[in-house]
């Protein structure tokens, strides 16, 4: 599948999460306004089972689910990468606050002070066994007048800086990129889920009056906070939505696969939005006859869970401090956020406004990932874009080959080209 010259390399994103592996590949075009689009087109899901709360317990099988998403994404796609930008979560994962201090070189701000200023704010002892994942700056002072966000060309003599450190379990990462690389992959980067998320599913203004996101995946809830437009604090609680669906199989002596499906498309999370005469059909375990109950049934099981879930939320949200400065309230995304009455019952709970996080709008196979599921894989999209802005945007006058060229050789037509142009 050859593409005009004006579409760089394939950008890939990698969700591993504990029931499913999300890979999506896209490219980057420019749209009729020539801004940059980030088009989908191939998208891998392979059900997952060797990830328990963001650590691998089996390389084997999370390998083989990666490996089964890249044919998939490839196959849809025709095109090859080389290179994945990935997720990572889990109760590994720790974040704390921490501030550093310069002397202003040129009593005046340059990028110079401010990467000076944050590598002084890492120099704190992280232990051996962590890796730092991000430095988020927070806010900037500058002598006494503090609450600055971006201190370019201010004078001043003393530059501070609060800083958001989120680090990992070296050995967690260790054994991810391993399955990565078993698979065919090189690891362009490791994001927090959380601030993947955050990049496809929340909009500046919601960040700069205050938000929660939470993040609701199949083994665990992860939060993240954002306060005046920077990241305050992240967390993890270990409810998701396995086990809404383990609870549903239990309640009902039904298998976990029917399980699933039950709470996909007739679950509802309050059982009073239920009418008394809907039914559902439940499969027998081990060969029984499948038989039909009340939909009521099924919500009474749910509701029980969800309410224990975002009861354990909001004690989050209180045990942070930062409840009185969400402005904008919670918005919940990840793949059980779409059950039915969640929202409902959510604004219940938390009694501040609530609303549902879907991905923003990318070009081509934009149907198959607007899911709220695909929040952090779609976002992971918008964070390589962001930071790797000049290798994935080709210009008119890029390579003459096609996507499936890798860069070493289209650095190897350049040189020629200027070798020629030289001689001549």
């Amino acid at each position: 599948m050859s593409t005009s010259n004006n579409v760089g390399p394939v950008m890939a994103s990698l969700d591993i999460g504990s029931s499913q592996v999300k890979l999506i590949y896209s490219v980057v075009t420019q749209n009729i306004n020539d801004e940059n689009q980030i088009d989908v087109v191939g998208v891998g899901l392979v059900a997952n089972a060797g990830l328990k709360h963001g650590v691998v317990v089996n390389i084997e099988t999370t390998t083989e689910a990666i490996r089964r998403a890249k044919e998939e994404a490839e196959l849809m796609s025709g095109y090859k990468a080389n290179e994945v930008w990935v997720s990572v979560s889990g109760s590994h994962v720790q974040s704390f606050d921490s501030k550093g201090m310069v002397a202003i070189k040129n009593k005046e701000v340059t990028q110079q002070d401010i990467d000076r200023v944050i590598e002084a704010a890492k120099a704190i002892i992280v232990p051996a066994d962590r890796n730092v994942l991000h430095v988020i700056p927070r806010e900037y002072k500058i002598d006494a007048q503090d609450g600055i966000t971006d201190p370019i060309g201010m004078s001043g003599v003393r530059l501070e800086a609060n800083v958001h450190i989120v680090t990992a379990s070296s050995s967690a990462i260790a054994n991810l990129v391993k399955c990565i690389e078993k698979a065919g992959f090189k690891v362009a980067g490791i994001v927090l889920d959380q601030i993947a998320a955050s990049k496809a599913v929340l909009s500046d203004d919601e960040k700069n009056l205050g938000v929660c996101l939470v993040d609701i995946g199949g083994g665990s809830s992860k939060m993240i906070y954002f306060i005046n437009g920077s990241v305050a604090h992240t967390s993890l609680i270990a409810v998701g939505g396995s086990h809404f669906t383990h609870d549903v199989a239990v309640g009902l002596r039904t298998p976990q696969m029917a399980a699933e499906a039950l709470k996909r498309k007739h679950g509802c999370a309050v059982s009073s939005l239920v009418t008394d005469e809907e039914t559902v059909d439940v499969e027998g375990v081990g060969g029984r006859k499948s038989r039909t109950i009340a939909r009521k049934e099924l919500a009474h099981i749910l509701e029980a869970r969800a309410e224990e879930c975002l009861t354990m939320i909001a004690n989050d949200v209180r045990l942070s401090g930062l409840q009185p400065l969400l402005g904008s309230g919670i918005v919940l995304s990840g793949g059980t956020s779409s059950l039915d009455g969640l929202v409902e019952m959510g604004e219940f709970v938390f009694d501040i406004p609530v609303r549902r996080g879907f991905p923003k709008l990318v070009g081509g196979l934009k149907d198959v990932v607007k899911g709220g599921e695909f929040a952090t894989a779609v976002g992971l999209l918008f964070h390589a874009l962001e930071t790797k802005k000049d290798y994935y945007v080709r210009k008119e006058s890029g390579s003459m080959f096609s996507n499936k060229s890798n860069p070493t050789i289209d650095g190897m037509t350049l040189k020629v080209k200027k070798f020629f142009n030289d001689l001549f």
